[in-house]
């Protein structure tokens, strides 16, 4: 498949959006990015790219997104956290993806890459996780995220060209938000939860822009759904521990018991709320490292996809070297 027209990403202000909307650039793809009105437009600016702000929850803002020639739309436009209810989540993460699907149906687009989360998965059950394992979320977030998904695929009943991706835990430079962030910046992590040997799958924020593009242009990708993960999977505790080691922080060596970091989460939470905040660590997030976290990308890379990182290990080295660089 080529693709001459514009290319329209949601959720361009994000952290995943940035690196997405920096990718295409790179590929010489024409962007129009899409996000909140916002006063800041500089890093689209610095990249010649085309800023039009729009709201998923206001209709109205939406139909210009399409104008002069629109035919490929990645949509990663969702609010990600486990602590939003899901009643405030739905408008954006459910509601917003009948939007803007509805949309790219009418106006005819070639391609509609839709981002989610492998969150839609639900607990580990001692496999790793498949995309043929039915959906079986089991907090708010994921439940929006599942229920999104299923406005895309009534929408490929009656033709729309859309592909289904699912990435994982996903850090890299500029991560901010989501588990990843432990993986991404400085942390103030001083224990380690529970026993520290559960099995992470995790991914490089430059990886789902290389997997989304890649698929993209596949045409027999439409109508499926692809896991986006690496290929390794670091234990917790190798994890903080490599983290602290690229950031120049105290490695965690105290083991904490899960029902203490509950405890510790659910008082973290009371106090985050009553200031307006999203909590650094989330209660439902805890609930997923009673067991190991892993995730099947064998799907995507028999598409031929080649991973840049593959190896959590060999990307913090990676991530160490930037990060040195950039603070000296």
């Amino acid at each position: 498949m080529e693709f001459n027209g514009i290319t329209l990403v949601t959720g361009a202000a994000g952290f995943m959006g940035r690196h997405l909307v920096e990718f295409l650039v790179r590929k010489g793809v024409r962007v129009r990015a899409s996000a909140r009105p916002r006063k800041d437009t500089s890093f689209f600016d610095r990249l010649g790219v085309e800023y039009v702000p729009a709201d998923l929850t206001k209709p109205e803002t939406m139909p210009r997104l399409f104008e002069g020639g629109v035919d490929r739309v990645f949509h990663l436009g969702a609010i990600c956290n486990f602590s939003t209810p899901y009643e405030l989540l739905y408008p954006t993460n459910v509601n917003g993806v009948k939007l803007i699907t509805d949309l790219a149906l009418k106006s005819k687009i070639k391609r509609y890459i839709h981002v989610g989360s492998t969150s839609v998965y639900g607990y580990y059950r001692g496999v790793p996780f498949k995309e043929d394992r039915l959906p079986d979320p089991q907090d708010s977030y994921g439940k929006s995220k599942r229920d999104g998904e299923n406005e895309v695929w009534r929408l490929i009943k009656e033709g729309l060209p859309a592909i289904m991706t699912r990435p994982c835990t996903v850090y890299g430079p500029g991560c901010n938000d989501g588990a990843g962030k432990a993986f991404s910046r400085p942390s103030s992590i001083r224990a380690i939860p529970g026993r520290g040997t559960q099995l992470l799958s995790n991914v490089r924020a430059e990886d789902v822009a290389g997997a989304v593009f890649h698929l993209s242009l596949m045409d027999a990708a439409v109508g499926q759904v692809f896991n986006i993960a690496e290929d390794a999977h670091p234990t917790l505790e190798e994890a903080l521990v490599l983290s602290s080691e690229a950031f120049g922080t105290r490695p965690p060596k105290l083991h904490l018991p899960l029902w203490l970091v509950k405890i510790v989460a659910q008082v973290d939470g009371m106090v985050s709320a009553r200031k307006g905040r999203i909590p650094d660590l989330e209660l439902d997030a805890v609930k997923y490292l009673y067991d190991d976290y892993v995730v099947d990308n064998s799907k995507l890379k028999s598409t031929g996809y080649r991973m840049i990182y593959p190896d959590f290990r060999e990307s913090m080295k990676q991530m160490r070297e930037g990060y040195r660089l950039n603070a000296g």
